[in-house]
């Protein structure tokens, strides 16, 4: 199955961001564009409309490689972790939802019912009766 490509737009204040990375050394064009799969002409529009430093002639300098290689490894953990928060965040959206589904449907307010399980420990459930 053919996957269509997504055309993704990025706010005012996201590109503002990443030029200022770039006047201030902490990441290059290259790995801007590799981490957030933007080509690289792209990033040099966001630094000709929003850059206050650097020109269209001025290149930027290029940062040791270890110190290179340090950010992009920082900023691929830090784009994995934000996609793990979102993950979690969906599962939890969908367990609240489940909770409010299973109340309806028993007509019980399950949060009550279980609150003291979670504020005095599993000790105090009792058994469903059957």
């Amino acid at each position: 199955m053919e996957q269509k490509k997504v055309r993704r737009t990025f706010s005012e204040a996201f590109k503002r961001e990443k030029v200022k990375m770039l006047e201030e050394r902490q990441v290059t064009v290259k790995q801007l564009s590799r981490i957030y799969e933007v080509s690289e002409t792209a990033i040099y529009k966001w630094i000709r409309t929003y850059s206050t430093k650097l020109g269209i002639s001025e290149k930027i300098v290029v940062e040791k490689e270890s110190e290179g290689t340090r950010t992009l490894a920082l900023m691929k953990q830090v784009a994995e972790l934000e996609r793990i928060v979102g993950q979690k965040q969906m599962q939890v959206d969908y367990f609240k939802k489940l909770i409010e589904l299973i109340e309806e449907d028993m007509g019980e307010d399950m949060k009550k019912k279980f609150e003291s399980v979670l504020l005095h420990g599993l000790s105090q459930i009792k058994p469903p009766k059957v």
